[in-house]
């Protein structure tokens, strides 16, 4: 018999489930934690000069310097395994510490309190005469993005209502409320604008784009920055010194940027070259850019925006568009006739135009780069920064521009167009200048993938190499690169190859069926027609990343099945907030497993040419890039892509669409304002936090209808709340219209154990003895006659930092069980129940279906509990071919298990996909059935990152 673990309690059980349940139930929920960090400094660096492999088909399995730890930190005082906390320690960089120092650069003693940032009383709205005038202008402008008739006429409106009170609105028209805005000096960064072009001979016979003035519009990034820096926003989530981050195993870890080796590694470069740099701040510049068409329809009006941020606020704060990614520039896009599409000479001018001007643009931050520049940062002191460009965030094709490279070769390795795979060194800024002063442009452009007429913009600053900078792009590389343009289309050929067309395209529509047949899940998005649309966007590649394996899984070779599993588990590694050693390890078992199973491809004839996909090669750098920028997630192009639709599509729309971009840049510097302004009042007390990422939070669906279409989108929010691990709570409002007794209930539900499990439920839950329910008769357990109140959902909250989320990294997601969902049919969900905290993974946990979800009291206690329906696992070890757990639902004496749980038993929700097999699934198959017709199901470990992580 197994005792209870917690001191004083005299209960043993059978079994390791029962003791768990107990101590959940019972004693205390063991998912709540409070965060902590043990700060430690080290006199000696972790090993910063990083070897990557060369040869690309061993790289994952060669040891280099970068997976080696650090060296053991020299601890003030020496760190006890207890004094190590959750989250393990960190080891700062001796040397570019960031010390606070005062407005003239003097540094500060230790524990130095920082001075207010501004001495107007606590109650001063400047420039706005009260919090109404600034919250309506927050509102209307921001929030809303209200046209200025609809303002004159609202204020119109407010005018005549406060009339009778002698009063006014908070502004008299639009143009009281944009003149309030433009006030504000906080957040100011005006926009400025210089012409070029080009500079050859030009005659009157030469060619319009040699002719014409190209307009640059640009803001000091050094303004920025120091907007930027000076924002309280982002205090608590700001890194102030790059580290080393060890896990309490041992094990390194790489999150934020500031985690990785290029920070370290530029520290050290920085202190070697100038000792007066020590106790400075390191400030790693983060740059992005990316055409954007507004409108196709109006003439395919595009913009080339230039993005700038820093690598100090978290990646959480950078992922949640808190004003930390800031739009700088607006590059020209010389235009021409279709003659001169491929003039070389007309296409060298656009590639030199580009790097010309980010190089003019940037030119402003040359002296910080060298000589520290004193800066207020987001916790209110001031500290000497240095400034050093550190990534650049681009897709592929804007890489290859930015690289100066020819298409199709890898702008971070010379591994041969036509052999990707094979051997290839790291580019670097040396090793090209080396081949510039030794070839010539044809050698380069077709040995070395080298374009000689483009000189990166990373010449004009120290310590800069593009090829260095370039980042990982998850979006364009993996998701909408390898996975959807690659494996799904991969997929389809295959099965026109195989079958024919006649055959290939009913098989294509029962995996359309199959798609659709999908459970609901929070946040999951739906397709109800399959893959059939023709506009994909991002969002649509990663839904199908979580549905597709069991659709496919019958219709396609078990090699295929496990080539895409394997790709699955690339990205939903990759995309983790927060890797370790074991993370790269389980990365490069992942990846050696891709390149083996996609062969099968090539077997089949779909890919008789090859790999060679720079898109898919990139994979092979992804290791070196965590390692060199932490965790990828931070530097994705999903971050600048997002940014579009808020300081490009939107601001467009507000513009009367002609010559729109004065107007856009108006309204971007407004917004930026805005939020500068809000997080001023928010620091001073003056306005309540928020969190919420402008121009409106998610909303969580209460127990009414969703709104149409994707209906359990609405069912998961990000959220900024206390740190758990996982916690489940019933829903606010109980349904008022079920019996109030448990007997009634149970006869209207047609659930006949009901009253008999729950009372058998509070015998555990208020024995103190060593029996148990099952060691009783019934009439030994506790009658029931309260008041029974039913509820059609449960909140669970828990720590999903990888999944959208709130800064602090929580999230929190609907547990439904409702008798009717959308007016269609019974939704109840499944959920995951801890059965040992002491296993690891699916093996400490089971899968249970929610039938109910309801609480009473008992002598003054209210138990919060579900009924609920059992799955087992199928087997000792994921499947082999899908890599996902299968489940089947447990019966005894022909009968589906049910049990009443107490609701700290569950973790989180879970979701379940059907096992096809190889038949056909009926036309006329609704989603509403999925969980109840088929005799076994995946655990799906790709519904989202956060049961990626947990479910292995």
């Amino acid at each position: 018999m197994l005792p209870c673990p917690i001191s004083g309690c005299p209960r043993r059980f059978k079994s390791q489930k029962g003791r768990t349940y107990h101590v959940r139930s019972i004693h205390e929920n063991t998912n709540i934690i409070s965060p902590g960090v043990v700060r430690s400094h080290s006199s000696r660096p972790p090993t910063s000069d990083v070897h990557e492999s060369t040869n690309h088909e061993t790289a994952a399995n060669e040891p280099s310097e970068a997976n080696t730890p650090p060296p053991a930190p020299c601890t003030t005082p020496p760190l006890s395994p207890q004094s190590i906390p959750h989250h393990g320690q960190k080891i700062y960089h001796p040397f570019l510490n960031g010390r606070p120092c005062d407005a003239d650069g003097n540094f500060l003693p230790d524990q130095t309190p920082p001075l207010p940032r501004t001495q107007t009383i606590a109650n001063d709205w400047s420039p706005y005469e009260d919090d109404i005038q600034f919250r309506t202008a927050d509102l209307l402008y921001q929030r809303v993005a209200m046209s200025a008739g609809n303002i004159d006429y609202l204020m119109e409106l407010w005018a005549l209502s406060m009339l009778k009170h002698n009063d006014t609105g908070p502004f008299k028209d639009f143009e009281h409320m944009y003149a309030a805005i433009d006030s504000s000096r906080l957040g100011d960064a005006p926009w400025k604008c210089f012409t070029t072009g080009y500079s050859g001979e030009i005659t009157e016979n030469s060619p319009s784009w040699k002719r014409a003035e190209y307009e640059v519009w640009y803001r000091d990034p050094d303004t920025v920055i120091k907007n930027m820096l000076d924002n309280p926003d982002f205090d608590g989530q700001f890194d102030y010194t790059p580290y080393v981050s060890v896990g309490k195993d041992g094990q390194r870890r790489w999150n934020d940027f500031m985690s990785g080796n290029y920070a370290w590694k530029h520290c050290d470069d920085i202190y070697a070259s100038d000792e007066s740099t020590e106790g400075a701040m390191y400030c790693p510049i983060i740059l992005g850019s990316d055409k954007t068409t507004v409108s196709v329809a109006t003439g395919h009006v595009e913009y080339h925006p230039l993005y700038l941020s820093i690598g100090n606020p978290h990646n959480t704060i950078r992922r949640a568009h808190r004003n930390a990614v800031v739009p700088i520039g607006f590059l020209a896009i010389p235009k021409s006739e279709r003659r001169h599409d491929n003039d070389n000479d007309f296409r060298k001018f656009k590639r030199q135009l580009y790097h010309t001007s980010i190089a003019a643009i940037l030119r402003p931050l040359q002296p910080g780069m060298t000589t520290p520049v004193i800066r207020r940062c987001p916790d209110g002191h001031y500290r000497r920064v240095i400034y050093d460009l550190a990534a650049y965030i681009a897709d592929y094709p804007e890489q290859v521009l930015v690289a100066g490279i020819v298409q199709n070769w890898c702008p971070k390795c010379t591994a041969m167009a036509d052999n990707l795979d094979g051997p290839g060194g790291r580019r670097t800024r040396g090793l090209t200048e080396e081949l510039l002063n030794t070839w010539d442009g044809t050698k380069l452009w077709e040995e070395y993938g080298i374009d000689d007429d483009v000189v990166p913009f990373t010449y004009d600053f120290p310590r800069a190499d593009i090829h260095e900078m370039l980042s990982p792009d998850i979006l364009h590389q993996l998701i909408k690169g390898t996975f959807k343009d690659h494996l799904v289309t991969w997929v389809s050929q295959y099965l026109f190859l195989e079958h024919g067309e006649a055959q290939a395209n009913e098989i294509l529509d029962d995996i359309d069926r199959r798609i659709a047949a999908t459970p609901s899940f929070p946040g999951l998005r739906r397709f109800p027609h399959g893959r059939r649309f023709k506009q994909w966007t991002g969002d649509d590649s990663k839904a199908l990343m979580k549905v597709y394996i069991p659709a496919i899984q019958g219709h396609v070779p078990p090699a295929m099945v496990q080539c895409i599993s394997a790709f699955l588990d690339i990205c939903y590694l990759v995309r983790r907030a927060d890797l370790d050693e074991k993370s790269l390890n389980a990365f490069d078992l992942a990846l050696n497993k891709f390149h083996q199973y996609r062969q099968i491809f090539f077997d089949c004839g779909v890919r008789p040419k090859g790999f060679n996909l720079p898109r898919q090669h990139s994979l092979v750098h992804y290791r070196y890039h965590i390692q060199q920028f932490g965790a990828p997630g931070g530097l994705c192009s999903s971050i600048t892509e997002s940014r579009h639709i808020t300081a490009v599509k939107r601001p467009w729309r507000r513009s009367n669409h002609y010559e729109a971009l004065g107007q856009m840049l108006l309204t971007i510097q407004r917004l930026d304002k805005l939020n500068a302004t809000r997080a001023d009042f928010v620091e001073r007390g003056m306005l309540p936090p928020t969190y919420a990422p402008p121009p409106q939070p998610v909303v969580l669906v209460d127990e009414g209808h969703p709104n149409e279409g994707d209906e359990d989108v609405g069912d998961v929010e990000p959220i900024d709340d206390v740190h758990v691990t996982g916690h489940v709570v019933l829903a606010r409002t109980p349904i008022r219209t079920y019996p109030k007794d448990l007997t009634s209930l149970a006869t209207h539900l047609g659930e006949p154990a009901l009253p008999d499990l729950t009372r058998r439920f509070l015998f555990d839950q208020i024995n103190h003895g060593s029996l148990t329910s099952n060691d009783v008769p019934l009439n030994l357990c506790p009658n029931i006659t309260t008041k029974i109140s039913v509820f059609h959902s449960a909140v669970a909250t828990f720590y999903a930092p990888s999944d959208e989320s709130g800064i602090r990294g929580m999230r929190r997601e609907r547990i439904r069980a409702t008798p009717s969902w959308y007016g269609k049919g019974a939704r109840y969900d499944c959920a995951f129940v801890v059965d040992d905290q002491n296993k690891p993974g699916m093996r400490g946990m089971s899968v249970v279906r929610v039938k109910l979800l309801f609480s009473f009291k008992h002598r003054g206690d209210t138990y919060p509990c579900a009924l609920v329906e059992w799955f087992k696992l199928r087997g000792s070890a994921p499947d082999a071919v899908t890599g996902m757990w299968r489940v089947v639902p447990e019966m005894k004496h022909g009968e589906r298990v049910v049990s009443v749980l107490h609701l700290d038993t569950f973790l989180r929700g879970a979701h379940l996909l059907p096992v096809f097999g190889d038949d056909f699934l009926p036309h006329n198959f609704h989603f509403f059935y999925s969980l109840d017709a088929f005799e076994a199901y995946y655990v799906n470990k790709f519904a989202d990152h956060h049961i990626h992580e947990i479910i292995f």
